[in-house]
This record gives structure tokens, sequence and C-alpha cells, in this order.
């Protein structure tokens, strides 16, 4: 263990000319003298066991995976958490009503007893890390180089079930630097998490699509949740029995505010990047994946988006689903952009002749570009048939459904199936339909089947449609350039499926066969696109990544070993780490010069009444033109502060996180990114990369001025120098 932890420190320790300026999401378990030493440098005021200790209560233990994938923290000794709007949106929908809108109208539970109960939404402490890295290389030791991408997650999800076993706790290992090394994170896992507060999403998503990832920014992008346990202080399964949780350690909240220059730390479960991402890597992306995905989820968008401004109801049912594809929708598009902006394809080329150079007369690196050269050329032509099927076809809430269906029909093809068996897989499967009707808007959906098919047809080379499929749809509804064409046959499927109509689908699974899958037009679509990519495509996609994954562990394996005495971090793969950096405004262009921060002031210049982005309620008006500030004003600014920004590195995953400063005090919650930096997961930019931070004193404002939660407030402990 002593051996394998030293190399990560060392790694850590030794990468200066790789991490450059306020880039880094460093593990800060294992932070080494010299990078703490950087944190020191740059303003940090506590010692590195208060930032990290097994010995005693520090941040770590308030730091918690809220969710499937975002950041949390605890702010009070009652297991009080604070995270962000659009974290918390999929539970706050699912609580609300067209008579008890919470999404609309906000909530705010007054008492402890008016908590709603969150099902699905989980809060994970981390308990500990312990080093593997022997343990899983002796297990993968002998297993071909190009198996081992599709068996190892199966390996270490084993060897963390059996690290874990008995302990009431869950473990999963993590590959560092890209499977050079592994670590194994425990967890203990919170299921009684209940919505304490949220603003209206006039406030929670004030600015919308049109203000994501852009600077300035006014979204009071925060939701207020609590984690309970049973009477004897354990993670539990909920019960109105359970009381709130005992915190080890909670975050204090400071509202002296925010100074351009000021030291902040973002501590959280950073999601994924790739900074050694390669020179063919990068051009697949911009020249194909990218727009590939952005053309398609901007269809589905505005499909979507028309029904829900024409029905409250529609809105609610559509919310969760509609934010999670317009968040990288715009984020994909801006990626791109940049990328090809900052020449980061010529920068990989140029990085990638330096190691060529270094390996030279080195076997085991002297080929290594040669053969990503020839894994590239070999996929290359099937990649955007691939995003057109998942982003496209599957992008159709009906044909994914329909898609899951086949697990039914191979049960049902099955030689010997029991009743059992048949029995077990249609009870999941009503599930499944359960919260797919639940979530299905029929016209929109079919609006969207129709534009995708067409684009598959128009923008797919023939030889990589499903045989026969466009051949039916000419036959059977007309031309194929015509777009009324596509309008008819998604007509089609959606009044002849029995999916969408309870009887005849209770009739079915009643009398279940593939004879009658077979016959129904969306379990048709999912077959022949499945079908088609995985007969003719499937193994091409698997060998390109498992070439990819050899190639990519023994790339960073020499790059290691190429800039020994220098400080590297591993890649975010949702782990906890920690970044640093300061308050920071910044200039994207030439004349423009933004401000560290924005204010209240700037939501009052944004207000369009009854606007589906830009309204705001009329008591926050009345406040704001009232100057009802309370202890929240800035200084300074003789206004609230709604958003600053710093040059903290992150990426999704930490939406929620915790924005510290130098003394380890709670300044504010990470909710997006610049515009000017959306190469970020790629390539960090030191002089544009900047994180959008809600500043916790907008969030106490919201709470105290518009909720009238002073309970909330009296939880805190509240810091004002």
């Amino acid at each position: 263990m002593k051996k394998a932890v030293q190399f990560i420190i060392t790694c850590v320790l030794v990468f200066n000319q790789i991490a450059k300026a306020d880039e880094g999401m460093w593990l800060p378990m294992l932070l080494g003298e010299q990078v703490y030493a950087d944190m020191v440098k740059k303003g940090l005021k506590v010692s590195k066991e208060q930032l990290y200790s097994m010995n005693q209560a520090c941040i770590k233990d308030a730091i918690i995976i809220f969710g499937g994938g975002c950041t949390g923290e605890i702010v009070s000794k009652e297991g009080l958490i604070f995270t962000n709007h659009h974290c918390g949106y999929s539970a706050i929908a699912a609580a609300s009503t067209v008579d008890h809108n919470y999404l609309k109208d906000g909530f705010w539970a007054k008492s402890k007893s008016e908590e709603i109960y969150a099902p699905g939404v989980h809060a994970q402490f981390l308990i500990k890390i312990v080093d593997v890295t022997d343990k899983v290389n002796e297990k993968i030791k002998n297993i071909p180089s190009l198996e081992l991408s599709s068996k190892l997650p199966g390996i270490l999800n084993e060897m963390a079930t059996k690290e874990t076993e008995g302990s009431g706790y869950e473990g999963r290992i993590s590959s560092m630097f890209k499977a050079n090394q592994f670590l194994l994170f425990v967890y203990e896992r919170y299921k009684d998490v209940r919505l304490v507060g949220t603003p209206p999403e006039s406030i929670g998503k004030f600015g919308g699509d049109s203000d994501n990832w852009e600077w300035p920014r006014h979204t009071g992008d925060f939701s207020i949740f609590r984690v309970y346990t049973n009477k004897d202080g354990k993670a539990t399964d909920y019960s109105a029995e359970n009381i709130p949780l005992k915190a080890k350690y909670a975050l204090p909240v400071s509202v002296k505010g925010v100074k351009d220059g000021d030291y902040t730390m973002i501590w959280g479960y950073p999601g994924s990047t790739n900074r050694y991402e390669t020179s063919f890597g990068v051009k697949l992306k911009t020249d194909i994946e990218n727009p590939s995905v952005v053309s398609l989820r901007d269809a589905r968008l505005k499909f979507m988006l028309e029904e829900m401004k024409k029905d409250p109801a529609v809105k609610i049912q559509l919310a969760g689903y509609y934010a999670g594809v317009a968040n990288y929708w715009k984020f994909f598009d801006g990626e791109s952009k940049q990328l090809l902006k900052f020449k980061t394809f010529e920068e990989k080329q140029s990085n990638e002749v330096l190691f060529a150079n270094w390996a030279k007369g080195k076997p085991e690196y002297e080929t290594l570009f040669n053969e990503y050269q020839k894994n590239y050329d070999t996929w290359r032509p099937y990649a955007k048939q691939r995003i057109y099927m998942t982003e496209g076809m599957f992008g159709s809430p009906l044909i994914k459904f329909a898609t899951s269906l086949q697990r039914l029909e191979a049960t049902l093809s099955k030689k010997d199936v029991t009743k059992e068996e048949i029995a077990k897989v249609i009870d999941a499967t009503k599930t499944d339909r359960e919260a797919f009707i639940k979530e299905e808007n029929v016209v929109s959906d079919k609006n969207i089947l129709a534009f995708v098919t067409q684009a598959f047809y128009n923008d797919i080379s023939s030889e990589q449609h499903p045989a026969g499929f466009y051949a039916f749809i000419n036959t059977k509804f007309g031309d194929l350039k015509n777009k009324t064409t596509y309008e008819g046959f998604s007509n089609y499927v959606f009044n002849n499926t029995v999916i969408l109509e309870d009887t005849k689908w209770q009739a079915f699974l009643n009398n279940p066969d593939t004879a009658s899958l077979h016959k129904d037009p969306a379990f048709m679509i999912a077959n022949a696109f499945t079908s088609n990519f995985n007969t003719k495509y499937a193994k091409l996609y698997a060998d390109f990544n498992a070439q990819n994954f050899v190639l990519g562990k023994t790339y960073l394996k020499g790059i290691l070993e190429m800039n020994k005495g220098k400080k590297m971090y591993p890649d975010a793969n949702f782990t906890m780490r920690v970044s640093f950096g300061n308050v920071k405004s910044y200039s994207p262009r030439d004349a423009v010069k933004y401000s560290h921060i924005c204010t209240l002031s700037g939501i009052l210049e944004k207000y369009k009444p009854g606007d589906y982005e830009f309204d705001v309620p009329a008591k926050l008006l009345d406040l704001a033109k009232n100057k009802d500030f309370g202890q929240y004003a800035d200084a300074n600014a003789k206004d609230i502060v709604v958003s600053f920004i710093s040059s903290n590195d992150i990426t999704g995953g930490n939406s929620g996180s915790p924005v510290l400063n130098a003394k380890g005090e709670l300044i504010g919650l990470a909710f997006d990114g610049n515009y000017e930096a959306l190469s970020h997961k790629i390539k960090f930019d030191k002089d544009l990369n900047r994180t959008i931070n809600l500043d916790v004193r907008y969030l106490l404002w919201v709470v105290e001025k518009l909720g009238g939660a002073t309970n909330i407030i009296n939880e805190l402990d509240i810091r004002k120098m």
C-alpha cells in the first residue's frame, strides 16, 4: 500500500509544467506538501488536517455525493444540505402537482414535520480510501490487453463488494491515470433525504437556456434538503420515525462577501475530464461527434419547449427530462468552438511530436501513435451513425422505451423458458412502462420521431441504413425527400403501437409473444436500428474502445515516465477532489472587461414580465426596489451580490459544490462555467477559465426575505467577520 500511495503522491508533486496556474482537480487525501504549499501561497489559512483527516472531523466530512451525479454540503449540525436547484430539480418536480406546484411557486418547510421525503435521492459520505493497485494488478495480469476494458469494470465491482462486505458501507474502485493506479473509495449511503426548501424556478432557473454557460449570470441555483437517520444515528430507509442526522462536521457560512483576488477552493465530485486526450480524439469530437449531438438535441428541445409553453402540466411532466437534455446541448456546441478557437488539435499534435521523439528506441512506446492513427481511421466512417442512433432515433422516448422490450423478446425466445422467468421480466417491463408513461408527451415525441427519422435518412450513408427500413417508409408513406412523409410515418407509429394504450398493452402482457412484438411499429423501429448496429458495427465500436483503452493506458504510463519531476493530477472520475484559485474578473475579448460579481440590479435589468426565462416573483421586485437587503447587502456594491466568478477548475458533477474562503467558510455554491472556456474537459484555459458561483448571501436573502424561513437561517453557523 505504501508503495502505491507514494506513486500517487509523487505524481501529484512532480508535474509542475503540466498543471498550470489554477488548473487541477486534486485528491484532497493525497495533496502532498508542494500542492498544499501552493494553496497556502494563494491564501489558504487552514491546516492540511482541517482539510482532510481520518482522525478528526474535517471539511471532507461535510462534502457529499447528492443524488446520482451532483455534490452537496452539510451546513448544519442537523444534517441540512445545500445543493443546486438543478440538482434537486427532479425531486422538486416529483413532489409537485398542479395544485401544489413547487417548481412554479417554491417551497419552504417551516418545521421539520413539513419536510417532504424525496424518494430515490440519496446522500453519500466518504468514509475512507484504500489503495488497491497491487491487488487489482494481480487480478488483471493474465487478461489479454484487448479484453481489459470490457472485463475491468466487473472485476473492480467484485473486488469493491468483497472489500466492504459486512461493513454496512459500499465501495467503488476508481481508476486513476488511465488504469495505472486504483483506489477504493468507501462510502456510507443515507436513503432518507427530504426536501426542506426551494425557490420558485423563476429564481432557481432565472435566465434559462439563454444564460446557461454565460457570464454575467443571475440564477439563484440552489435547493435545500436534509439527511435523516434512525434513532441510533444509522443510515436507513425512509421512516416517519427517523431523526435528522447528527453531522460530524458542518460548514460555517460567511456573509462577509468576496473581493476580486480572494482565495477560493471548491470541493466536490467532478464527473469526468479527458485532459490527456490525443489529437485523434479531439478531431473526431470537433468534426463529427459534437456537431451531431448539438443538432439532434436542438431539435428535441425545440419540440418539447413548444408543448411546455402551452400547458403548465406538460411543463411539470417534462421538466426534469428537458433540463437534462438542455444542460449539455449548449456545452457540446461551445466545447467544439473553443477547441477549434484555441487550436487544441494542433497543440495536441505538438505534444505528441515531443512524446514520439522521447519514445524513440523505447519499444513499448515508439509505435504508439501509428496504432492510434489506425484505430481512429477504422472507426471514423461509422462514428456519426452511432450518434444518430443514440441521440437521434433513441432520442424519441417512445423508441427508447421500445428498445427495452428487447429484453422481453429475448426471454420469450429462450428455449424451455419457465413461466416464472417470463413473469419476472413482465413485472420489470410494467415498472419501466409506468415510468415512461409518466413522462411521455405524445405531441412532442411524435415530432421528434418524424425529425430524427428524416435526419438519419439525409445525414447517414445509405449503406449504413437498416435494411429495408426506408424502403418501407417510401412505399407506404411517400417520397423520402418530403417532410410530410416522415410526419405520416410518425403518426402511424403512435396510432398503432400497443405501448401507449393501456387496454392493448394489458392484453399483450396477458398473452405475450414475439410475433406480436415484431408487428408493433415502435418495436419494429427499435429492433431495426439496434439489429443494424449490433450485427454490423457493434464489434467495430467495441474493438475501437478496447484498443483506445490499451493505447491510453500505455500513453499515460509513458507521460508519467517522460515527465518525472513535475506535478500531475488524475482526470476527474467522480471521486472527491479539491481545486483552488481566486475570485477573478476577466476580459474575454478586446474592449470587454467582466466584473467578478453580478448583483440584484442585474436581475431587474433582465426582468421581462411573463417571460419564460426572465420573469421573477413580484415579492422579489418589491424587496429589490425597496432595498430591503437585511444583513446580506455587499458593503462595496451597496446591493445583493447574486453570483461571483473564480478561477477554480471544475466540471460536471461539481454542481452544488461548496465554494470556501481561506478560512474554510462557505461563501457560495458552484453551478456553472463560462462559455469562453467550454473546452475545459479536454483543455483548461489558464486565462479564460471561470467557475460561476451562487453567492451564499443571495441564497440566504431568498430564504429569509422571500421564503420567510427564518428557521433555516437559525440553524446555520453564520460568520460575519
